[in-house]
């Protein structure tokens, strides 16, 4: 006769394999940071704002999408600055002061989003303009013949 299958309880193997991978609950609320940098990529269909550290380790992002806006609406300033106060309000409650602001992109969503973030109290130390502008761009397409 062979060995007896053993029975494991499966609430148990779960509780001791989550213990085994190291933190259980979630960390954001653990850290105090005093300062950051807020990235603003508003392109022509949406608007995604993301919070860094001064390391450059996501805080918390939002966009047009995530806050609901659906289709072209995504595009437009409103959706641009909810999606700038959503993001903000997660930080602000970790304490964060102070900021960079790093804004890149043509869209809609630029000022607005702009606006959200002076609103929100948070002591704006830089404002810049990342957008990436071409040198001397792409080779054009061949005339075309007709």
């Amino acid at each position: 006769m062979g060995k007896p299958i053993r029975r494991i309880d499966l609430r148990s193997f779960l509780r001791r394999s989550r213990s085994r991978r190291g933190r259980i609950g979630s960390r954001k609320n653990a850290r105090k940071i005093p300062k950051g940098v807020i990235h603003v990529q508003a392109g022509f269909n949406n608007t995604i704002v993301t919070i860094t550290d001064v390391q450059g380790q996501v805080i918390s992002w939002s966009s047009a999408g995530t806050c609901r806006f659906k289709g072209p609406r995504k595009g437009t300033p409103f959706a641009a600055q909810t999606a700038a106060g959503s993001a903000i309000q997660i930080v602000a409650d970790q304490g964060m002061q102070r900021a960079k602001v790093m804004i890149k992109g043509p869209g809609l969503g630029r000022d607005a989003a702009l606006r959200a973030i002076r609103r929100s109290g948070i002591l704006l130390s830089s404002i810049r303009d990342v957008t990436p502008m071409p040198h001397n761009g792409c080779r054009p397409p061949k005339k075309r013949h007709l």
